[in-house]
């Protein structure tokens, strides 16, 4: 999916057919001993998208659909099966180990849970200078506690801060943590694997504004993976809606969440509350996600999807161009049978007003 055009300059990351499958099998004397075949989980599969320099991308969808597998395979925890990562025109995956140095420095992480990111017994001074003595950022060790004691006062925490230990602080006080060590290598692209998710709504609010703030002082390019849409809603200027480790729909924010178009981007869409309840008429969708070691043949969305025909049962749809610069991969949206008159629900706003971050300081 090509978010650029030819007059745009070079994205800052472009991912490629990008795929990763798991193998699953049994030890091979059980496998023999019970005469049972090999198992494999393609958690990732042929995933292309690209991510403006200084523009956030999320991923959404369902827990299992391969988004935090994307996000380890883009930083390098996990080897890819197939595909490409291209970072500022260089193919990480290609990469020798020996030379992967450089571009760790520029690309980091903020993980899941704050609370298992961070190492206790070491205190938050020591956790945030860890790259600046990795990668040699800093000279001295007066240097070196002059930039740590910034960082901490730059996520809204005090120099002081640094002689704790994690445990001290409360949740979103660890994930601001986290974020000043993520910063401290002076990145130009960060991965966030659904940031805020343990956090509580008032404490999400401020980190998301923190992380917008750091965004536009630093120009950071994120890619952002959440399942909460109204998060999303707030943070992005592109998205993309995956479901079994294929992305089903792709393109400007705006435009997703206005004017969806693909039938599972749409239940995604329905799960956010609507107070005006103005989507009430649409075909809900049933049905649990399928075993991803067994997808369902054809479109794997077939199974829950109210508009799916044979063509959908028997064949995977390609991603298609659509109007507003979206991408969607849908038989019924290609042969013009998907309802589209539907709009945004009253759960999602703008940018300027987000449901999780009203409120916020």
């Amino acid at each position: 999916m090509t978010m650029t055009d030819a007059s745009q300059p070079e994205p800052l990351v472009s991912v490629r057919g990008l795929s990763k499958t798991f193998d699953l099998s049994a030890p091979f004397l059980n496998r023999l001993i019970e005469r049972k075949g090999m198992q494999h989980l393609r958690a990732v599969d042929g995933l292309d998208i690209e991510i403006p320099r200084g523009k956030t991308f999320s991923l959404v969808g369902e827990s299992g659909c391969g988004k935090s597998t994307v996000a380890k395979l883009v930083v390098g925890l996990h080897v890819a099966t197939a595909g490409e990562v291209r970072f500022d025109g260089t193919d990480l995956t290609a990469l020798p180990a020996a030379e992967r140095g450089t571009f760790r420095k520029r690309i980091q992480m903020i993980f899941q849970d704050p609370y298992a990111s961070l190492n206790p017994r070491w205190r938050v001074r020591d956790i945030i200078a860890e790259p600046l003595r990795s990668f040699g950022i800093t000279n001295s060790r007066a240097e070196e506690r002059e930039e740590v004691g910034r960082l901490l006062e730059m996520v809204g925490l005090s120099a002081q801060d640094g002689e704790k230990f994690p445990h001290q602080f409360s949740g979103g006080q660890r994930q601001r943590i986290s974020i000043a060590r993520a910063i401290s290598s002076r990145p130009e692209f960060l991965v966030c694997d659904e940031p805020t998710s343990a956090l509580d709504v008032s404490v999400q609010s401020q980190v998301l504004n923190l992380m917008r703030d750091l965004q536009d002082e630093l120009g950071l390019t994120y890619l952002f993976i959440s399942h909460d849409l109204a998060v999303v809603d707030f943070m992005s200027d592109y998205v993309g809606v995956m479901y079994l480790g294929r992305l089903v729909e792709a393109g400007p924010a705006e435009r997703i969440f206005s004017a969806p178009e693909h039938p599972y981007t749409r239940l995604l869409m329905d799960t956010v509350p609507d107070i005006a309840m103005g989507r009430r008429d649409r075909a809900p969708v049933t049905g649990e996600v399928p075993n991803p070691i067994n997808p369902p043949p054809g479109c794997s969305f077939n199974p829950r999807c109210p508009l799916a025909n044979a063509r959908c049962r028997e064949s995977a749809p390609e991603l298609i161009a659509r109007a507003g610069g979206t991408v969607v991969a849908c038989h019924a949206v290609a042969e013009g049978r998907a309802d589209l008159t539907g709009t945004a629900p009253a759960g999602i706003v703008g940018r300027d007003e987000p449901t999780a971050c009203r409120g916020a300081a």
